[in-house]
């Protein structure tokens, strides 16, 4: 009888519990806590920590690849077969106005100077010994962009997944407390102050030919980003046609929202203590900070260097929108802006370089993929 309850207890999750899995779920309980306590990115950070706390449940088998668990079944068929990251920028495209970006093309410039993190950090993951695939997997955090971040690393290192998901939607989400300070620090009060001329309209006729032209330039010149590029102008195209309501209002909505539930649950479902409580991890955490900090720089840095040719001047801090935190970058150059200027309206003329960093970032992530994968 006695060794009948040993072999019971021995199959209990009670018995097989360690330090380790404990930790795990401070982690997870760290990102719940900044999902409903703090509100940073609730929507996806909320299933992230579950999944983190749930993956970590000792003998539970959800993520076993024989038989299939349940956690496995959504990252396998989610993230390794490539569907959440496109079916995202199906959605992000259906929501995104690329109105400001057509009205002031110049900003296109502040999107791609803004990926400079991207490259600072990949140069510096080669440094601290990382292969150029996990280099690329690093770097691509710089662009602010979660999905992208994903796409890339499932490609290029599926090993570093749940330490450069994390990494991107943590600072993601401390978007308004990385980047004023950097934003303050490289301009002056008189260049806050700048106040930009209002947009011109943009015809319905301009934001139709956007999609397709930027469709047809971006995969002929880095094929490798087809897939996300063609998902999100295929979505925008649905929002500027006006002729597919009901595809626009479902990519947006139901089906941006249950592919925003799968992803959270795939990414926390990567962070088991066993592939995460390594130092590698924690560097890959600080590479990403320096990346933010670097593209933040950069697209403040430009929209200075630029200014030295324009007649009319553009507000630096504008340029820190270029990462592709859309629209948190651009919400924080206009309270930084009003700051300065209660009267200054910088939003949309920071949504331009805002959208233009999806565009750069992707790019990005096709260059990277194209440069090392197999």
């Amino acid at each position: 009888m006695e060794s009948f309850l040993g072999a019971v207890l021995l199959k209990t999750g009670v018995l097989n519990l360690q330090v380790k899995h404990v930790i795990m779920w401070l982690i997870g309980f760290l990102f719940i806590y900044l999902a409903i306590k703090k509100d940073y990115e609730p929507l996806l950070l909320l299933p992230i920590g579950f999944a983190i706390f749930a993956v970590n449940l000792p003998l539970t088998g959800l993520m076993e690849k024989e038989p299939q668990g349940l956690l496995y079944i959504f990252y396998h068929y989610g993230l390794e077969w490539e569907v959440i990251p496109p079916l995202i920028f199906l959605g992000l495209g259906a929501m995104t106005d690329f109105g400001p970006l057509i009205a002031n093309p110049k900003t296109l410039l502040l999107g791609a100077a803004a990926q400079l993190g991207v490259y600072i950090s990949f140069f510096g993951a080669l440094l601290f010994g990382f292969s150029i695939p996990e280099a690329c997997s690093i770097g691509i955090i710089g662009g602010a962009d979660g999905p992208t971040t994903i796409y890339t690393t499932v490609h290029l290192a599926p090993h570093l997944l749940g330490a450069t998901a994390i990494s991107a939607y943590s600072y993601m989400s401390l978007v308004p407390i990385i980047q004023p300070p950097v934003m303050k620090l490289l301009t002056t009060q008189k260049e806050r102050k700048i106040v930009m001329r209002q947009l011109r309209p943009v015809s319905k006729t301009e934001k139709i030919l956007f999609p397709i032209a930027v469709t047809l330039v971006s995969c002929l010149l880095v094929p490798a980003a087809a897939p996300l590029m063609v998902m999100f102008m295929l979505g925008n195209l649905f929002r500027e046609s006006g002729v597919v309501k009901r595809l626009s209002e479902a990519a947006q909505n139901e089906l941006m929202n249950i592919v925003t539930i799968f992803l959270g649950i795939s990414v926390g479902a990567t962070m088991s203590a066993d592939k995460f409580l390594r130092p590698q991890s924690l560097t890959v955490f600080g590479m990403g900070l320096v990346a933010f900090i670097f593209s933040t720089a950069g697209g403040v840095l430009f929209a200075k260097f630029m200014n030295l040719f324009l007649k009319e001047k553009i507000n630096p801090l504008i340029g820190s929108a270029g990462v592709s935190a859309v629209p948190m970058a651009a919400r924080v150059s206009q309270k930084l802006g009003a700051e300065a200027d209660p009267k200054n309206f910088l939003l949309m003329h920071a949504m331009g370089p805002n959208v233009a960093g999806v565009i750069g970032t992707v790019m990005a992530a096709g260059f990277f993929i194209s440069l090392a994968g197999h």
